[in-house]
């Protein structure tokens, strides 16, 4: 980036649009956030903790660092890998502080300009931002600060941020950081940068994970736990709802701006999106997935020969149902990890091979077997009628099909990518209609008490839930200003309304 704050060192794809599809039958989180404050490495550490990170988003990467004079930024389309491995790219990146950002889009095209982390010259500095999360009110934000002559650079609802926070008329910048959020709705992690300070911050249900580290004296934040293994720090705590932290020379300097509310953390962190060697909420992810295994036993044991994962999301909880079933746990299904993700692929006969791509049948496991398969979750269920047929061509007597996670019947705004509810399979098709469609000989879902149980809970608290979990119970935890008078709840994206 240059003093006048033009990026540099990066090609130019400012228009170019990878036009993805939603043709991919897995949830996507948006993205995943990394700082660091006062290490002569910040750059590779924050470029390692990316890579950590790199499940939370695989579109697109960019780090922004401060060296005492100026703001430097490297933004790429495609992973931390291609991009931040190499010594030249991050010589580039010089200074103590640093800030980075994994992103995958819930809806639209990638392009450059949305790659973060964002930048701008404010009037009492350089100021970068990146988010991990959704903003429900963006586009009523957006169109308020375009009325009112502000000049939109990306559609990133994080553009919104940077206007609020340099259209406050406060004094301090803490305190037009805080006005900001104010205005804010919707789930939010934030990891900023300013001259003197790294700033984290949570939005006040806790929606998106946000952690605090150290690394021999440096401040770290993270999205998740592994982000600091990586690195070699250590995990000192969660940074709560509500909560904003301020890193400066002086200290760490913890902030409670909002009035304080029960956390709602995403039980979707724990179902899917975080790494199972991270610790979310003081649970390892990983036991909690083959918890939800076991209760997924209890509540719907089958007559089987062999329990099946459906790689690699459904391993841990396959391995919970097959110790808590008696019934043996195999590799029956074999993934190819150098395979790239099928929605990429530019026509829709391709897209249809992705899962024969990705996935293939271990048949010495199968043959003349009642199996059950284990997933994570169903969306649209096209790639379980794949995989189910699969099985039975591997000669499978029998496909039983088990669901770690309640049915997905409503869609997320909150920054996970989830589709049209119209084309969420739960939610047009009863059980029955389900098992039909997906070819299995029987089909059962994780009940949403035997998911809190999992976690340690004795079921879902009804007055007082304990985790964000929309998607199964259309109980939306804040205002979605943004879908009022829309046709039924759809995701939006800010590339497709800005008029």
């Amino acid at each position: 980036m240059t003093d006048d704050g033009v990026l540099s060192n990066s090609p130019d794809l400012s228009s170019q649009d990878l036009s993805l599809g939603g043709d991919d039958d897995k949830l996507h989180e948006e993205c995943g956030v990394f700082g660091v404050f006062n290490h002569s490495g910040a750059a590779e550490l924050t470029a390692l903790g990316l890579h950590a990170l790199q499940h939370r988003g695989q579109e697109a990467a960019g780090i922004v660092t401060f060296n005492e004079k100026r703001f430097n930024s490297e933004r790429r389309l495609g992973l931390v890998g291609d991009h931040f491995s190499k010594q030249s790219t991050i010589n580039r990146l010089k200074g103590l502080s640093s800030i980075g950002h994994v992103r995958y889009s819930t809806t639209g095209g990638t392009i450059l300009r949305n790659v973060q982390p964002l930048f701008a010259d404010l009037a009492g500095g350089g100021f970068a931002v990146c988010h991990n999360g959704n903003l429900t009110n963006a586009h009523h934000l957006r169109k308020q600060l375009v009325s009112d002559g502000a000049i939109c650079q990306s559609t990133s609802d994080t553009e919104v941020i940077l206007h609020l926070v340099a259209r406050s008329r406060r004094p301090r910048f803490i305190e037009k950081f805080i006005d900001a959020l104010r205005s804010l709705e919707g789930a939010y992690s934030l990891v900023a940068l300013t001259n003197k300070k790294l700033i984290g911050a949570r939005d006040p249900l806790g929606i998106r994970p946000l952690v605090l580290g150290d690394l021999d004296g440096s401040p770290i934040l993270a999205s998740e736990t592994c982000a600091l293994d990586i690195i070699g720090a250590k995990f000192v705590r969660e940074i709560e709802n509500g909560e904003i932290v301020v890193i400066t020379e002086d200290g760490i300097e913890s902030l409670h701006p909002f009035p304080k509310r029960p956390p709602r953390p995403c039980v979707f962190e724990y179902i899917y999106f975080s790494r199972p060697d991270s610790i979310v909420g003081g649970r390892s992810v990983y036991e909690v997935r083959k918890n939800m295994g076991r209760e997924l036993a209890h509540e719907s044991a089958c007559d089987a020969d062999v329990v099946i994962p459906v790689p690699d999301s459904g391993v841990p909880a396959a391995i919970g149902f097959a110790q808590a079933s008696g019934v043996p746990y195999e590799l029956g299904i074999i993934r190819n990890h150098y395979v790239g993700r099928t929605f990429i692929e530019p026509t829709q006969q391709i897209r249809a091979l992705g899962v024969k791509l990705k996935h293939s049948a271990n048949r010495m496991v199968i043959e003349g077997k009642k199996i059950v398969l284990i997933d994570d979750s169903i969306v649209r269920g096209t790639t379980s009628v794949k995989i189910v047929q699969m099985m039975y061509d591997a000669g499978a007597r029998e496909v039983h099909m088990r669901v770690a996670s309640p049915p997905i019947t409503h869609p997320d705004f909150y920054g996970i990518d989830t589709p049209d509810q119209r084309t969420l399979l739960a939610a047009t098709h009863g059980l029955d209609e389900m098992r039909s469609h997906i070819g299995v000989t029987s089909l059962a879902f994780l009940s949403v008490d035997g998911l809190y149980r999992a976690m340690g809970y004795e079921g879902r608290d009804a007055a007082n839930p304990q985790f964000t979990d929309h998607c199964f119970t259309g109980d939306y935890p804040t205002p979605l200003t943004d879908q009022q008078g829309k046709a039924g709840p759809r995701q939006l994206s800010l590339l497709a309304d800005t008029g």
